[in-house]
């Protein structure tokens, strides 16, 4: 398992953890990574993020695709604005799937 670790600017109180699945593990490169933050921050806010320790990479197209849980609740057809993600969270890209 692959791991990268995204620190925060002001210091860490807490950590993120973001899963990346299929394609969307291709284009990151990991397939989970810890994102460090000192409080509560949105879903947007946080693939902000992912997406600027990304560069010049087609994460962001990707993700544009993608289901998102936060722990076991699905988020993806919510405003990411409105949606909180905590220290202690795990948040899931999962790509949409051929076969079924």
């Amino acid at each position: 398992m692959s791991h990268a670790r995204i620190d925060s600017a002001t210091g860490e109180t807490g950590v993120v953890t973001v899963r990346y699945w299929a394609s969307a593990r291709a284009a990151a490169g990991v397939d989970a990574e810890a994102v460090a933050v000192e409080e509560p921050i949105t879903l947007r806010e946080l693939r902000a993020r992912v997406l600027a320790a990304h560069p010049d990479t087609r994460l962001a197209d990707v993700l544009a695709v993608c289901s998102v849980l936060v722990g076991d609740r699905p988020v993806a057809t919510e405003d990411p604005g409105g949606v909180w993600v905590s220290p202690g969270d795990s948040v899931e890209f999962l790509p949409p799937f051929a076969g079924g």
